[in-house]
Order: C-alpha cells, then structure tokens, then sequence
C-alpha cells in the first residue's frame, strides 16, 4: 500500500470550457493543480495523468448507442433534434463544446486508475470526478458522463465488494442511485439541499438497498453539519464496514456558491472527510459541483492538504496567491470581485448557528432508520 495519497489531474480541465455563458466555464481543476504545485505540495511521485476511457470500457456503464452519439456530437459539433430529445445533449444544461466527450471520458479514466491504485489500499484524490447525475443513456445535469458510476464498478472489478459512498455536493447524486440505489453492498449516503434540482433524494427514499438521503433547509450552517456527520454518516460508515469509501466532495454547499443556498463554510468538507479517513481502507475523493471559482480553489485545495498531512500556512505565499489573483468570474454581465481573505488564506471562518429542529428531526429519523441497514 503506498503510504502516501495520489493525486489524479489532466491538463484538459484547463483549456476546456462548457461556455461563456454557463456555470462550468470557470477553472476549477486547473487551479487546485496550480494551488498545490504553487505550495509545494504534490512530489513527483505522487501525480498521474489521468488517461481516457474507451468507448469499451465506458460500455460497463453506459449504453454503446449513447457514448457513440457524445462523440458524434464533439466530432461535428452538433446535436441534430433528435439527438437533443433522444440523449438530452446540446441542451442548455448539456452543451456542445469542443471536449464534450474527451474531457468526461478522462473523468472516467480518472475513475478506472483510481481503483487500480486503490487496489490493494491507499488514498487517491481525484477532483475531476464527481459527475453524479450522468445516467447510461443520457446526459443530465451538466454531467455528460458518471465516472463514479464507474469507479464503483472498477472497484467491483478489482475484487471488492462493499463500497460506501458518500456525497455532500448541494445536489441529490440521482444518476449514483439510479445504478446502485438496490445494490445492498453499496451504501449511499447523500446530504443535499432540498429542493434543489433534480429534486430527488427524498427522506423517505430507501429503495432496496442501503439508501439514506437527508435533504436539508437553505441554510444549513456548520454546526448542523457536525450534527449530521457525528450522528449518522460517520456511524453509518462504520456499521456497514467498507472496504472501499467513496467521497464525492462537491463544493457547491458552501455559502458563497450562486447554484445552492447553503452555508457552510469549507471547514465542514474537510471535517467530514478527517472523519471518513479511519474508517476507509480504500479512499477515494472526488470533486463534483462548484460554479465559485475561488470557494471551489480553496475547497479542493484544503482538501489535498488533509489527505498528504500539510499544515496550512496562515497567509498563503506570494506563487499561490498569485494564482488565485489571476482568477476572473462574471456573474449577470459584471466582474465579481474576490471576497476579503480569499486570497490571503485556505480556510474559511466557521460558520457555526443554531441546530433547528428540522435538521434534529431528520437525523433522528434516519438514526431510526439506520437499524434497518442491510447486510
């Protein structure tokens, strides 16, 4: 097992842009490599290039007619009408751009590597991932491919079979549950805002597996958080007994993302993955949604910082505050400037407020319900 994490990048995350004019034209990817190579905070060894997944080995997933007509659709860039009905491609949500079809196959390749390093035990971080709402069939929710989808079945394919999966993004991961959501070796765990598109993920959402969604309130704030980490997903992590733990770490619930009304701050993702570490033989960290670029930055960034063991400097050097200066974000025509501090430090002020009784009532209800889990 190597003692150290990996980390999974691609140079494709910076030069490619679903638009101008929709939320993922922001860098993301690009800057946490930029952050940590900045800080000096990745050794050589520890980096690798994500390959890209063939249309052969996305077949475990997805259905062949589909990835044919994603590449098709990046070869011409176009989607006829009926390519636009059939697999919701070149829509508004899902629009033609030149790496359409590259850039989500190198998530899943990212996904592919990532159980293959994690094969025999360790810790990979792989931001590129995290499209969680990819169906087989179709497209769906900016996610043209599911490359966790994919990592659960290369899990699957390297000998293991208990794989818990976690998601914290502000959306409900509707196209996880849809592969997996019957799967009683597969534990999902999914806390979103409620409703927020896709509008999925209900409390009482169980299926035939070992489903717990907990859609909270605008406004969840980190004390609420710690509630629902301490009280049930870290106990639910440690009855069901993984070999493998997925995190899908979406910065989107933060309070400055404009896609969600939550309001954690970036202290809360990085204190449920410290929880998550002891109870994973195998971890796995993913991105997924984000559309601020200097929250997601400083997010993902923190998070590779706890996963290799680096102390967060108190005022961020000269190189990696440069690259965090050179980020730009327009929001409805106007430049929107950076918050203060953001380009001064990693971690957020807490965001702590008081527990409301909806968010008790819910964990009391799962806390219930966690008896039930299936073996």
């Amino acid at each position: 097992m190597n003692a150290r994490p990996f980390f999974i990048g691609s140079e494709i995350y910076r030069h490619s842009s679903y638009g101008t004019w929709h939320p993922l034209r922001v860098p993301r990817v690009s800057t946490l490599m930029d952050m940590v190579r900045a800080l000096g905070w990745i050794d050589p060894g520890q980096y690798r290039l994500s390959p890209r997944a063939t249309p052969a080995g996305l077949a475990a997933w997805h259905a062949p007619d589909y990835v044919a007509a994603l590449m098709r659709a990046e070869a011409e860039q176009a989607a006829d009408d009926a390519t636009r009905a059939r697999y919701h491609l070149g829509t508004s949500n899902n629009p033609v751009f030149p790496e359409m079809f590259r850039r989500p196959a190198t998530g899943c390749g990212a996904a592919m590597l990532a159980a293959s390093l994690l094969k025999d035990g360790g810790v990979v971080h792989a931001p590129g991932c995290g499209t969680h709402h990819g169906m087989p069939d179709r497209a769906n929710g900016f996610c043209f491919l599911n490359d966790l989808a994919i990592a659960i079945l290369s899990m699957r394919a390297q000998g293991l079979r208990r794989i818990a999966y976690v998601d914290i993004d502000a959306h409900h991961p509707d196209g996880v549950e849809h592969g997996f959501g019957r799967d009683p070796d597969v534990l999902m765990i999914s806390v979103h805002e409620a409703n927020r598109w896709p509008r999925t993920g209900r409390l009482e959402d169980r299926g035939a597996g070992n489903v717990f969604n907990l859609p909270v309130p605008s406004g969840l704030n980190d004390s609420e958080f710690a509630l629902i980490r301490d009280a049930l997903v870290l106990p639910l992590v440690e009855a069901f007994r993984p070999e493998a733990v997925i995190l899908q770490c979406g910065a989107d619930a933060v309070e400055e993302d404009p896609l969600s009304r939550l309001r954690l701050s970036n202290n809360a993702h990085v204190a449920m993955l410290a929880g998550l570490r002891p109870l994973a033989p195998r971890l796995m960290v993913t991105g997924g949604g984000g559309y601020n670029p200097w929250s997601v930055g400083r997010l993902w960034t923190r998070l590779w910082a706890e996963l290799d063991g680096r102390e967060l400097p108190d005022h961020l050097p000269g190189p990696a505050r440069e690259v965090l200066a050179a980020l730009r974000w327009w929001r409805s025509g106007q430049e929107r400037p950076p918050a203060p501090g953001w380009l001064d430090t990693l971690a957020d002020p807490p965001r702590e407020g008081p527990l409301r009784p909806e968010i008790r009532a819910m964990a009391a209800h799962l806390m219930a319900d966690r008896g039930r889990m299936r073996a």
